[in-house]
């Protein structure tokens, strides 16, 4: 598939076949095959610790495959053979084990790419590292709570306390000694050493240069999205500036990417050569916040037309559209967006907010999105979904929710 240039439409379709969007859903009961077919698009899945809808890494499968079992996800990720280890690729991150020798470089140049107390604490205080390694040794897996209960406290000297116990760990994660072996019930990492976690094959794989690692995250970038920027083929697993424009010049001369002009936009892009161009995409779902469609916002805002932005950390008397807003693809376009929030004791999905889009068709939006806020209800184990409480949409998606069976 070769173009010199695209249209915003042609772009939009391209990257939301790139993402799994214009795939099938199951058709039956959901397996592990689905969820594989989602994670080789992807490669990666970012986590977050907010859960006032669902755990934000449950959600981009549920977005394109429909309901299913998160304990698939938790299978893939936290029981042998893993299928997915955590480490820093796109923010914290889910990222199919296959990847983990690519990454090396980072573990490797830990000081260089950590930040803040993890890189003040190995520098500062190295015994204490190498202490809590040897906890994690001879006690994994292990919390970071667990092993700041039996700090040593005639150590006070050290100034020993929890922050910089997680902080050790966090130092041992980012830079490979250790690694999640599961969660707790309330999200809180157990780490282990990475032989007892990791397939032993992935352990034993060869470590790439750093300029074919990069080069393989940035084809690996560009198959996942499509056609993108230089920006956004950076973002998605975060790469450093070095050594990127020379991985992309490297893919365009074997034929990797091929670059296009999308009219409209100001910056060139570049089209993986695996990139499909459907005729049309049928989706009707809810986008999580942090989803890899629309990670990048001005991206979003060039193929979608849609400025959103995640309003979490905002003051609430000056968020636009509430706290935690998902907007709803139907079609290849985004139509509404909805604030939504799970009460799990009273058994509700809450809407806070509801608005249109500019240009949605009110009568067909309303229907399909009460379909999927029911939907979506039910995946969560909710047993209702009140009306929406504000917002230009709150109306007619009132209306069309009463008359969902």
């Amino acid at each position: 598939m070769a173009h010199e240039e695209l249209s915003v439409a042609q772009a939009r379709r391209i990257a939301l076949a790139a993402q799994g969007y214009a795939d099938p859903r199951p058709g039956g009961a959901t397996d592990m095959r689905h969820l594989r077919r989602v994670l080789r698009r992807l490669h990666l899945i970012q986590m977050d610790s907010v859960n006032v809808l669902q755990r934000a890494h449950f959600m981009p499968l549920y977005s394109r495959l429909g309901p299913y079992p998160v304990e698939l996800l938790d299978r893939a990720a936290y029981r042998k053979p893993r299928e997915l280890f955590e480490f820093w690729g796109h923010e914290a991150s889910l990222i199919t084990t296959d990847l983990q020798p690519l990454f090396r470089w980072r573990m490797a140049r830990a000081a260089d790419f950590a930040w803040g107390g993890m890189v003040r604490i190995v520098r500062e205080q190295p015994e204490l590292v190498s202490w809590v390694l040897d906890e994690v040794r001879g006690r994994g897996p292990i919390t970071a709570a667990e092993i700041e209960h039996d700090t040593p406290r005639n150590k006070d000297h050290w100034g020993w306390n929890w922050s910089v116990v997680k902080q050790a760990l966090e130092w041992l994660f980012f830079s490979g000694q250790v690694t999640a072996a599961e969660r707790t019930t309330s999200f809180a990492r157990r780490y282990d050493l990475p032989e007892r976690v990791l397939p032993a094959a992935v352990l034993d794989a060869p470590t790439p240069a750093y300029p074919d690692a990069i080069r393989a995250l940035v084809g690996l970038s560009a198959r996942a999205l499509g056609v993108a920027a230089e920006r956004e083929l950076r973002d998605y697993f975060r790469l450093p500036v070095e050594g990127f424009k020379q991985a992309v010049a490297e893919l365009v001369e074997d034929k990797v990417l091929t670059p296009v002009t999308v009219r409209g936009w100001k910056q060139p892009a570049y089209l993986h050569h695996e990139a499909k161009l459907p005729r049309w995409v049928r989706a009707a779902t809810l986008v999580s916040p942090f989803d890899p469609l629309i990670w990048e916002r001005e991206r979003t805002e060039r193929l979608f037309d849609l400025n959103y932005r995640i309003e979490i950390y905002v003051p609430a008397a000056q968020r636009l559209y509430g706290y935690y807003v998902l907007p709803f693809l139907l079609g290849d376009r985004f139509v509404a967006r909805v604030d939504l929030k799970a009460d799990r004791k009273a058994g509700v999905l809450r809407i806070p907010a509801a608005w249109l889009e500019p240009g949605a068709a009110p009568d067909e939006t309303a229907e399909a999105l009460a379909v999927e806020l029911h939907r979506l209800a039910g995946w969560l184990g909710l047993t209702a979904v009140e009306v929406p409480e504000r917002g230009d949409f709150a109306g007619p998606l009132a209306s069309a929710l009463a008359g969902v069976p």
